[in-house]
């Protein structure tokens, strides 16, 4: 892809965008609230997906670890 057609897509991307979703049709006013309300969805969606997958890749590799590294006790050893 030649760089001076990179606006020139993006533009054919935002047009697509505003086809699809009819705000085309919006107010500026309405197009604000829309784009804005639109923009802290896809913030708080990135944002927890970040926080849970870290948390999730954090406890896997914690429980590998503990697989790998330190052997099981036996279960009867812990009852007595």
């Amino acid at each position: 892809m030649d760089v001076k057609s990179t606006p020139s897509y993006l533009y054919w991307l935002f047009c697509q965008f505003e086809l699809i979703t009819c705000s085309y049709l919006m107010e500026p006013w309405e197009k604000v609230l829309f784009y804005s309300f639109n923009l802290t969805m896809l913030g708080l969606l990135l944002y927890t997906t970040y926080v849970c997958l870290a948390f999730h890749a954090s406890s896997a590799f914690q429980l590998l670890c503990s697989f790998l590294g330190n052997p099981r006790e036996n279960a009867l050893s812990v009852v007595k």
